[in-house]
């Protein structure tokens, strides 16, 4: 019977074998290769099936697998529909002498004679250089053969170890594990396992083709799940230990599954190196004290910080009005600013950077709508104040402001090592959004930062990739800024556009946001700005508060909005309120020199 590709037959592989995987067109890639998981260095992304006619491949030279999915599933053990059980090869039954030259190669490895002999580990008897593993399973029966080269040259040798051929694939040691009520140890290799049990540790087994083959687990199921505690001992590397993964993904939730804490490899890498180096009583102590594995991504709450929500650190917008309903916009917040095209929002955004410079903090900027200059000239208009505004008569008519050299310089020197902006004129070698994103953390990491500004949503995400819609795509945008709030401890101002509403349309302003509706539904503040009649509000403009996740105090009507003024001179928003008419005076005024000239020279 042939086999006729089905995509769910992929998907449910990749699954089985607990493998991330991401869809590019026609391409299921996995994260890792199944054959070589990323080599040494941990290569991400190198191998793919095709979905249409099932043919794989690692890019990775030095592995290179290829062929197609059916073969993958057989050498994974994972069995397809149309596949009759396979049938494999019987052995001679027989429990061979252990040979002098086994039990001297094991000695130097720290394995004694007698568990030598006990294992009926031996050598070939045409080739006394390779040495043989026999494979019983629980009732005794010999089912399988590994052999071990002594002397492997990898130069001259093709392969270091192999198999019987046609014969089943089982655990190692099985028939010495004769106490269900004691704990399980599976290790990666036979030598390991061997190690274990020259620690006393009766019940000890490896599995037969490393750490990514599971072609034994059906095998040995049975016999596998009548232990009430499994202790993983596996390869420690790169911060990861074998197999663990692996099982927990496959044996069912009754059994404890335990693994060897980390620390206690004492900077080796596994069973057998321990029992070399540190002698029986550390590979002990290991499987003593193996522990439940701490799930990276998840802890305790009795062990999570405390905090008051009315103490939290803040970064203050400098609207009183504002800044009573939000209580500040706390560090690890993501807000979202938003409102119709050319009403302030940009304006908005640049008083926010200069409220953190004036609190102390630094700021990155992205602006998607201006050019590094027009930021610059924005928020310096905005730190100066009408009073170091210099006005003259434009070449139309009309009147203009000027900074003098002295402010210009004075503003600049103050936030100089404060505030800094992604450089648009960059051409990169890689994905804009990566791109972008990098430069967010990268800067957070190297320069402190507290305070990211970006403007805005759309000029922000310059690529979509192939097997992503827009609003995909927005929504791993808006999350990945979300979580480097979160990991960072700061704060990041996202500016988005909201979309065009119907004349019947009733949704409210969170819905109203153009795109995804996880940008909303990421934020922790949603505010929009917008302007309003004069006449009918005594201001003329109006900040709503459609949503405040901590505090929950929210202003979504005109009428209860936040009441402020902008003023076209000096590009700063203001509140109502009779202690917000006295212009504010920002911190870079105190490095003026007293008997300086405030205006200075006019540069005409």
């Amino acid at each position: 019977m042939s086999y006729e590709l089905k995509q769910s037959d992929v998907f449910d592989f990749a699954a089985a074998q607990n493998c991330e995987t991401r869809q590019k067109g026609d391409e299921l890639e996995f994260r890792y290769c199944p054959y070589c998981d990323g080599g040494a260095h941990k290569d991400e992304w190198t191998f793919a099936v095709n979905l249409a006619g099932g043919m794989f491949k690692c890019l990775r030279a030095s592995c290179s697998r290829q062929g197609h999915f059916v073969q993958l599933c057989r050498d994974f053990g994972y069995r397809l529909d149309f596949e009759p059980p396979k049938v494999y090869r019987q052995l001679q039954q027989k429990k061979p002498e252990s040979k002098d030259e086994a039990v001297r190669y094991l000695k130097g490895r720290g394995i004694s004679e007698e568990v030598t002999r006990r294992y009926h580990i031996t050598v070939q008897k045409d080739n006394r250089n390779v040495l043989v593993f026999p494979f019983y399973d629980e009732t005794g029966r010999l089912v399988s053969v590994k052999y071990r080269k002594m002397n492997f040259n990898r130069e001259r040798d093709k392969a270091k170890e192999w198999f019987e051929k046609d014969t089943m694939p089982i655990l190692f040691g099985m028939d010495q594990c004769r106490d269900f009520a004691k704990p399980l140890v599976i290790t990666e290799g036979q030598i390991d396992s061997l190690s274990v049990a020259e620690a006393g540790i009766e019940n000890a087994v490896s599995v037969p083709t490393g750490a990514n083959g599971f072609t034994w687990l059906s095998n040995n199921y049975r016999w596998l799940v009548q232990f009430q505690e499994i202790i993983v001992f596996g390869d420690y590397e790169r911060g990861k230990i074998s197999l663990i993964d692996g099982l927990s993904a496959r044996l069912p939730r009754e059994i404890i599954l335990k693994c060897v804490r980390p620390e206690d490899y004492l900077g080796e890498k596994d069973a057998n190196d321990i029992l070399r180096r540190f002698g029986p009583e550390a590979v002990r102590f290991c499987v003593e004290n193996a522990r439940v594995p701490k799930l990276d991504a998840v802890k305790k709450l009795s062990e999570v910080t405390e905090i008051d929500i009315y103490t939290m650190q803040t970064i203050r917008t400098g609207i009183p009005d504002l800044d009573f309903v939000i209580r500040g916009m706390a560090l690890g917040q993501l807000v979202v600013l938003t409102g119709k095209r050319g009403e302030g929002k940009s304006t908005f955004m640049s008083q926010l950077v200069a409220e953190a410079l004036n609190q102390g903090r630094t700021v990155f900027v992205y602006s998607g709508e201006l050019t590094d200059s027009q930021f610059k000239r924005c928020l310096d208009f905005q730190l100066a104040g009408s009073k170091h505004l210099l006005p003259y008569q434009d070449d139309f008519g009309g009147i203009g402001y000027l900074l003098s050299e002295e402010v210009r310089r004075s503003i600049t020197q103050w936030y100089d090592d404060r505030a800094y902006i992604f450089d648009n004129n960059y051409i990169g070698d890689r994905d804009e959004n990566e791109l972008l994103l990098g430069s967010v953390e990268k800067a957070i990491q190297q320069y402190n930062v507290q305070l990211v500004c970006i403007d805005n949503l759309m000029t922000a995400m310059e690529t979509v990739a192939e097997n992503q819609s827009i609003y995909q795509a927005q929504s791993r945008f808006v999350g990945r800024l979300k979580q480097i709030a979160m990991k960072y401890n700061i704060v990041i101002v996202l500016v988005a556009h909201p979309r065009k509403a119907g004349a019947n349309d009733t949704a409210d302003d969170n819905d109203l946001v153009s795109g995804s509706s996880d940008i909303t539904n990421k934020a922790d503040i949603v505010l929009k700005y917008s302007r309003c009649e004069p006449a009918a509000y005594d201001c003329d403009s109006l900040i709503k508060v459609t949503k405040n996740r901590i505090m929950g105090t929210l202003r979504t009507k005109n009428e209860n909005a936040i009441r402020v003024n902008y003023s076209p001179m000096t590009k700063r928003i203001t509140g109502v309120t009779p202690g917000e008419q006295k212009e504010k005076i920002y911190g870079w005024e105190k490095t003026l020199s007293d008997d300086a000239d405030p205006f200075g020279d006019l540069p005409f």
